[in-house]
């Protein structure tokens, strides 16, 4: 199977069950559930508002659940790469001083480029997750993302 390919402009994931089935399935319960409430004041109609907000509260944290561990994963594999591209001194330092954020950013990299764009990065010379992601000459895919 030939991996597909992907850079800046194609790099975001949408989840198709999360993004377009539930999160707009439940936004509709809710503007109906808020819409019954406001029709027909009950306790019924309440605790059925208290539903809809429980079932998106619910649905939303799962999908931050999922994305911490994405993130945690992402920073163990990119510690162990920054070890072998940069050596273990000097990938201990990159990580003290990356924020999470550029450190996911950075995983786009090829190992080759991996070095000057830290440096850039660790200068502010790109202080944004964007900047760095547009910085990105060779895209590393990461076609496993939640």
């Amino acid at each position: 199977m030939a991996m597909q390919t992907q850079d800046f402009s194609n790099h975001k994931r949408h989840f198709p069950l999360f993004h377009f089935i539930a999160s707009p399935l439940l936004a509709v319960y809710v503007v109906y559930s808020i819409y019954a409430l406001v029709r027909a004041p009950s306790l019924a109609t309440a605790m059925g508002v208290v539903l809809a907000a429980g079932v998106t509260a619910a649905l939303f944290a799962s999908r931050l659940m999922v994305l911490t561990v994405q993130n945690r994963v992402i920073r163990l594999e990119m510690t162990m790469r920054l070890q072998r591209v940069l050596g273990a001194a000097a990938a201990a330092d990159a990580l003290a001083k990356l924020s999470l954020g550029r450190l996911l950013a950075l995983r786009f990299a090829s190992d080759a480029e991996l070095p000057v764009l830290i440096t850039r990065v660790l200068s502010q010379e790109l202080s944004t997750n964007l900047q760095v992601k547009q910085a990105i000459r060779e895209w590393q895919p990461d076609l496993l993302r939640a």
